[in-house]
């Protein structure tokens, strides 16, 4: 099994996941243009589409790609997702046949409303919900149903791997490091993203076990975490979705610095 990054727009990736018998399965294809480059240039069919949520810049290119390939397309349960075939939600399972892969369903809110993710074959798909050093904007749900997802999410083993939807892993990393600017991991992971994106190389995919170390969003229980809110913000040691929420108003009016 290999999975393709496709950049798209400004800075989504969409990903293409391919076995070696060329099946395809494409993950939140807001356009179809990388998508069909990619399958005519290594040769693949396109077999499903997964969707996590209504987003033009996750489900834009469906349309097009379901003219040329007679595809299952999954989706939440969202009048908002047309062209869906098979609409999912927490719990369900999917078994692609080609390529062989078996996903979990998971119930993703926040972000949306309806947000789902799929997890399964040692890897995870979530959509706008994690990012690497980060989270989704609240756009549609409550920091609670945000924090209930990203627990979801960190319970996954530590060798999961995470593909988020969008490259925004350096200005989080900037970010991160106003909340937790002695954590070594988190340094850590600054030089590396650096000289990733310095080569022109995605910073994706990252880890569940990455992202416990280093992303203040699965971090609101680690002392660090709860001294910033305490300190910055007033906010007692078990208030934790306060917290929680302390830090997304922080990362939604956060601009990088220049020197960044």
């Amino acid at each position: 099994m290999r999975i393709l990054a496709l950049p798209a727009f400004d800075d989504n990736y969409l990903w293409l996941v391919h076995d070696h018998a060329g099946n395809a399965v494409a993950v939140d294809p807001g356009d179809a243009a990388p998508v069909l480059a990619a399958l005519q240039a290594h040769g693949l069919a396109l077999r499903a589409i997964l969707l996590t949520h209504h987003h033009p810049d996750h489900i834009g290119g469906v349309a097009a790609l379901c003219e040329r390939y007679a595809v299952d397309v999954y989706a939440p349960d969202d009048e908002r997702i047309p062209h869906a075939t098979r609409r999912v939600a927490g719990g369900d399972h999917i078994d692609l046949a080609t390529p062989s892969l078996r996903l979990q369903v998971l119930a993703l809110p926040g972000h949306t409303r309806t947000h789902v993710g799929y997890h399964g074959g040692g890897l995870v798909f979530c959509g706008d919900t994690l990012f690497s050093v980060g989270c989704g904007r609240l756009f549609e749900g409550t920091p609670a149903q945000m924090l209930a997802s990203l627990d979801t999410l960190a319970a996954l083993p530590p060798e999961t791997a995470v593909y988020c939807a969008h490259e925004y892993t350096w200005s989080n990393c900037a970010y991160a490091a106003t909340v937790e600017p002695a954590n070594p991991a988190l340094q850590e992971r600054i030089r590396q993203v650096r000289a990733l994106r310095a080569s022109g190389q995605p910073s994706l995919p990252t880890s569940i076990g990455l992202e416990r170390a280093t992303n203040p969003f699965l971090r609101v229980d680690m002392p660090e975490v709860i001294d910033w809110g305490l300190h910055s913000h007033g906010i007692a040691p078990g208030a934790r979705v306060e917290r929680f929420a302390a830090l997304r108003r922080g990362k939604d009016q956060f601009r990088l610095p220049a020197l960044w």
